[in-house]
């Protein structure tokens, strides 16, 4: 599968692009997992977005970018997603190698913590993130901090 990456500021977004990224991440967070939650926290404003395209310039995957001081003390990556079109295509890994290989671009090569729904430790684990807390329930769905400590 071509994916077709793009990463933006917020301000840097057209309309579309914006609407595209809430229709996912509703389609999938709030409809998909039946969790209704305030996902127009704020912090988008602050973020970088990074996007994934099909052939047809159709948004199948997506993450955001938290600076340091947003979410975590750490930079971060949350509204981790992809459409189920693409699910066990690969997509899902190539936005997390996409999401990391800008951090080091952007920030560095720095440490970067996520919380992850635990049904997707061994995903996470895969990019080389840590278990570095304990359980906790976050809209209804248990989660887990992660840390990705670069390592030489």
């Amino acid at each position: 599968m071509s994916i077709r990456w793009e990463i933006k500021k917020f301000e840097e977004l057209s309309t579309i692009e914006l609407y595209r990224i809430m229709q996912l991440r509703i389609a999938i967070f709030s409809v998909e997992q039946n969790c209704p939650y305030q996902d127009a926290d704020g912090k988008d404003l602050k973020c970088f977005h990074l996007m994934g395209f099909d052939t047809d310039y159709e948004l199948i995957a997506y993450s955001r970018i938290v600076p340091a001081g947003i979410s975590f003390e750490e930079v971060s990556i949350g509204r981790v997603v992809s459409s189920q079109k693409v699910r066990g295509t690969g997509a899902g890994k190539e936005l997390m190698k996409e999401s990391i290989g800008f951090i080091e671009k952007q920030f560095g090569k720095v440490p970067v913590r996520i919380g992850a729904q635990c049904y997707l430790i061994k995903f996470y684990s895969g990019f080389g993130f840590e278990v570095s807390g304990d359980e906790y329930l976050e809209d209804n769905i248990s989660h887990i901090e992660m840390i990705y400590s670069v390592r030489s």
